[in-house]
């Protein structure tokens, strides 16, 4: 089985794959988004059976709907996409990830979204004065910022709406300094990690959170299970964070997550397990099972 591996460059987790690939006797190459070719009214046959995709690079609004619209095609035509084009959009959009989980019920924090500065000062007082300000597209912690003050959020708020971006504002969740990710794949928690602020309230490993690891409850593993289901997620992170009372919020899925912390802190060879799936896929658990 040939699978390919949709990636901008060779980076960490594409070297992980090879190396996890060549131990399972498994052909892959990497692709580039834009090395893509789509044909219409004439036969083109696609030399791979599988599809990993390890990015999402920025583009123009018409070199992002042709991307979507390949993989969509392929996985019409019986290539494994992993993940599926609609899982991709719907995680990569926080703002449309965050209505699908609270529309099935998932404790999300309160979340608005606009376009006009005033209209993100009245999201801020109604979020309580205290949000977290995410870019719309985003990942890894870039881009957060904390707003406490009517002054900053004025600030902000005007900034993006020069800039012609989205202003979204989620109620800021006191937390005693650590939240949870949790690995998903095909249906299954199959490994976690708690990660730690070092410096602030930003726990992402990526802006200098500390990897720990964690045994899962099983309220937090129906949580990521839930949370992937309701993404149409097959491989995903879910980034779990618990309050100062206790309850568990589900803060986002990531439908490209890495494992560059989550592999050495837990001892599992994650990159062979996604392999493994991907060749030989087990079976999901649907969305009304969980």
């Amino acid at each position: 089985m040939r699978t390919a591996i949709l990636a901008s460059s060779e980076g960490w987790h594409v070297r992980d794959l090879r190396r996890a690939a060549a131990e399972l006797g498994l052909g892959v190459e990497r692709l580039d988004f834009r090395d893509l070719k789509g044909s219409a009214g004439c036969d083109q046959a696609f030399p791979f059976d599988a599809v990993i995709v390890r990015t999402m690079p920025s583009g123009s609004l018409e070199q992002v709907i042709f991307r979507m619209d390949v993989l969509g095609l392929l996985e019409a035509s019986g290539v494994r996409v992993v993940n599926p084009p609609r899982a991709l959009e719907t995680a990569i959009d926080k703002y449309l990830g965050s209505a699908r989980m609270a529309s099935v019920g998932l404790p999300v924090p309160r979340t608005i979204v606009c376009e006009r500065s005033a209209k993100g000062l009245e999201a801020f007082e109604e979020l309580g004065g205290d949000v977290v300000l995410k870019p719309l597209f985003g990942s890894e912690g870039k881009g957060l910022e904390r707003l406490t003050s009517r002054a900053d959020a004025t600030a902000s708020f005007a900034r993006l709406e020069a800039e012609g971006k989205v202003i979204l504002a989620q109620r800021f969740v006191k937390h005693p300094g650590h939240d949870y990710r949790l690995f998903v794949l095909g249906g299954k928690v199959i490994a976690a990690m708690r990660r730690v602020a070092v410096r602030g309230w930003i726990t992402n490993v990526a802006q200098g959170g500390r990897p720990e690891r964690v045994e899962t409850t099983g309220e937090l593993e129906l949580l990521a299970l839930r949370a992937a289901a309701a993404i149409g997620a097959q491989v995903a992170g879910v980034d779990i964070l618990p309050d100062l009372e206790g309850r568990l919020w589900v803060l986002e899925v990531n439908a490209v997550p890495g494992w560059k912390a989550l592999a050495p802190t837990t001892g599992l060879d994650v990159a062979r397990a996604v392999l493994e799936w991907t060749v030989t896929p087990a079976v999901d658990i649907p969305p009304a099972a969980l």
